[in-house]
């Protein structure tokens, strides 16, 4: 299948993996980027000196084309981009941030730059920034979300009537059929996290990963709006946070009680209970921990026969 995201990254199938924090190490990239699919690093969750050392076991794990998500809020920033051009890092997706900070500093470096969006206006600022593509997230996705409250549904086709570069569609997307809505709506490629996020491969703890199968329609919300808007699996956290809430918090009473390392502890240390689980909307479709490969082959078989049914109406 070659269209302008398999040929903008030199993979098989127009599937990237989101570099979410806790989820995305490398053995998680390099599987999806050997299944056809590109693989990312998720360098928010990762000290300097871990990334390098995930980049360089990356390069050993696959010989195919992978990449690194970088949330530019992040500190140490400046060390994480150096270290990436020292390490020939080609793909780099930008987030959480303005993509004129560093998109002509790794352009200038031949990296390829993609930057994730949650508004058209955005996507607009993003395009003019210099970067190659953009990643277009609806408000279903987990983990860190728009404030602007878009669905996937709506925000394809909006982002798509005003931009000329390729669109990279996020958020509620975990099967083959979701991937040809996507493309339908105006997409050239997918972004997929939570499906991912429950692989055999995914650095998450099993108990996150067993929770993720459990998650019913509903089972997540995203709150801490006043912070940074994150969706969250409905635990015992959620729930204080909700109970704090109710007393008109002020914003550093939310700090006081998010702490420090609130998702390390509950997605790679496996809390169920006071950690944060971020997790999409989407998991509600997810029953199975499954290998990389198994999910990637599944999802276009998926995509294959649903095109043809759709031919056929």
């Amino acid at each position: 299948m070659e269209n302008k995201i398999t040929k903008l990254f030199n993979i098989q199938y127009p599937i990237i993996q989101g570099g979410m924090i806790w989820n995305s190490g490398y053995k998680l990239a390099s599987a999806v980027s050997n299944a056809g699919g590109l693989g990312l690093i998720g360098a928010g969750s990762m000290y300097p000196n871990v990334l390098r050392e995930h980049i360089q076991k990356c390069k050993k794990a696959t010989d195919k084309p992978f990449g690194v998500n970088v949330p530019m809020l992040y500190p140490n920033v400046e060390e994480i981009m150096n270290i990436l051009v020292e390490e020939g890092v080609k793909i780099v997706f930008t987030s959480a941030g303005n993509p004129k900070n560093w998109t002509p500093f790794l352009k200038q470096h031949g990296v390829t730059v993609v930057h994730v969006v949650s508004s058209s206006k955005f996507a607009l600022k993003a395009q003019e920034a210099g970067v190659d593509a953009v990643v277009a997230e609806g408000f279903e996705a987990g983990g860190h979300n728009g404030r602007e409250e878009t669905t996937t549904l709506t925000l394809i086709p909006m982002v798509k009537e005003k931009i000329s570069i390729p669109l990279i569609a996020a958020g509620g997307i975990a099967t083959g059929r979701g991937m040809l809505a996507a493309r339908i709506l105006g997409a050239d490629g997918v972004q997929i996290g939570s499906r991912f996020a429950a692989s055999v491969e995914s650095s998450a703890h099993a108990n996150f990963k067993e929770t993720i199968l459990n998650v019913e329609e509903g089972g997540t919300q995203v709150t801490l709006k006043e912070l940074a808007p994150v969706r969250l699996i409905k635990n015992k956290f959620y729930q204080d946070v909700q109970d704090l809430y109710a007393k008109c918090p002020t914003p550093d009473d939310l700090k006081e009680l998010l702490g420090r390392a609130r998702a390390k502890r509950g997605m790679f240390e496996g809390d169920l209970v006071e950690g944060e689980l971020e997790i999409g909307q989407i998991a509600g479709l997810i029953h199975e921990i499954l290998p990389v490969k198994t999910i990637i082959d599944n999802m276009m078989t998926e995509f294959e026969s649903a095109k043809k049914e759709m031919m056929s109406l």
